[in-house]
């Protein structure tokens, strides 16, 4: 039932945004013979958000940014957001050759000398490329993007750190390619481009086109805070009415998470949009995944991704590091609370604490093991966490 209300308010609010998109073009377009002057809009850095490229706006680097904001900068760097160059590739220099065969095609990733390259041959023909890229930084996968004949590839093969080898690249079917094209890769349009290189990496776009030679690699803090060079100048003159940089704790919980944050992990409202809201693979778009729990808000901090996770440090795979996270809602005292709730309910009153609020009668640590279970997505070699919390029993069917 949750399921297909968010569908269809995510349809609904797709609708509206196109209608009143359109009416504003209109508007704008009546108002146009009237000034040829814009006028004074508020603050660019107000609505920023991952993915969005700010015209004449500058890109300053990570290096500039730590020179105040140092400790941050050192923890974010070890972080598993990773776009890596060959050469930056802890998996390439472990592995310098990785081989995968599938009934006439053979595969090989080799590396020497900080370059790598990717190839592939049916045994009368052969494909063979240097790698660009490296998406990920191995703790689940690494994939390789490549470039042939002036088109950008995702590699067929990748590498999964579970089995320590090369397999197929999430989202390809196990089958044998029709050509040696296809079986060296998948092609990447340019919208797709846009969206892996803007998510993975930090300045990707340059007049809404992707221009890898203006790319940094990785997620380094301009691509959450926005291009940094008018805000450094603000910030060492003094001059200015503004800090001229984003800064997501000033949103509300809910467009930070869908919008901020779904950006890149996939929204509520994306999700909607897909084909059986993308089955069991959604379990990889946390931020919908958040919003079709029971009982989440909105408005409610306590649902916002920032909640449980400091986006300065790397991700904490300690399920108990979270107890107090989950404790600091539903706790013994609330319970309590919940039960005079029920009195109060029969009284014609009522207590303004939540009564879904209650504590877990079984377990008292370890929550997210059993509210936030581990699901395997087939092809990934891997157990995401599913951010759906529930009473989660064994043998049910994936709730999509």
């Amino acid at each position: 039932m949750i399921t297909r209300v968010l569908q269809t308010l995510a349809r609904l609010r797709s609708f509206l945004f196109l209608f009143f998109s359109e009416a504003l073009c209109l508007l704008a377009c009546s108002c146009f013979g009237f000034s040829q002057a814009a006028p004074h809009t508020s603050d660019p850095f107000l609505h920023f958000r991952p993915r969005m490229e700010m015209p004449g706006e500058q890109f300053v680097g990570r290096e500039v940014c730590a020179g105040c904001h140092a400790q941050k900068s050192r923890s974010h760097t070890a972080m598993e957001h990773a776009l890596l160059k060959p050469e930056a590739s802890a998996v390439l220099k472990s592995h310098p050759r990785m081989q995968f065969s599938f009934e006439k095609y053979s595969y090989e990733i080799s590396y020497a000398d900080g370059k790598a390259f990717f190839w592939v041959t049916d045994g009368e023909n052969t494909i063979i490329e240097p790698v660009l890229y490296a998406f990920g930084n191995g703790y689940v996968a690494q994939t390789y993007v490549l470039q042939h004949h002036g088109k950008l590839y995702e590699g067929r093969v990748s590498y999964y750190s579970r089995i320590d080898r090369l397999d197929w690249t999430i989202g390809d079917v196990q089958s044998s390619a029709p050509t040696l094209e296809e079986a060296f890769g998948r092609d990447i349009n340019s919208d797709e481009a846009r969206n892996c290189f803007s998510c993975h990496g930090t300045g990707a776009l340059v007049d809404k086109k992707l221009n890898l030679e203006h790319l940094m690699p990785g997620v380094s803090c301009e691509a959450c805070h926005g291009p940094g060079a008018t805000h450094v100048v603000a910030m060492r003159t003094g001059s200015g009415d503004g800090t001229y940089i984003f800064n997501p704790k000033n949103v509300d919980p809910d467009t930070l998470s869908q919008q901020f944050c779904g950006a890149c992990h996939r929204s509520a409202d994306t999700v909607g949009m897909m084909p059986d809201l993308g089955g069991i693979n959604n379990v990889r778009f946390q931020p919908y995944r958040m919003a079709s729990s029971r009982g989440h808000s909105t408005s409610d901090p306590h649902f916002a991704c920032t909640a449980c996770h400091d986006p300065h440090v790397d991700l904490n795979k300690d399920a108990v590091a979270y107890d107090a996270n989950c404790s600091s809602c539903h706790s013994v005292r609330r319970t309590a609370v919940s039960a005079a709730n029920q009195s109060s309910k029969s009284a014609g009153k009522r207590s303004p604490a939540s009564d879904l609020a209650r504590a877990c009668p079984v377990g008292k640590d370890g929550c997210v093991s059993c509210h936030m279970p581990k699901v395997e997505l087939p092809g990934a070699h891997f157990q995401f966490t599913d951010h759906r919390i529930r009473v989660a029993r064994p043998g049910e069917k994936y709730p999509v």
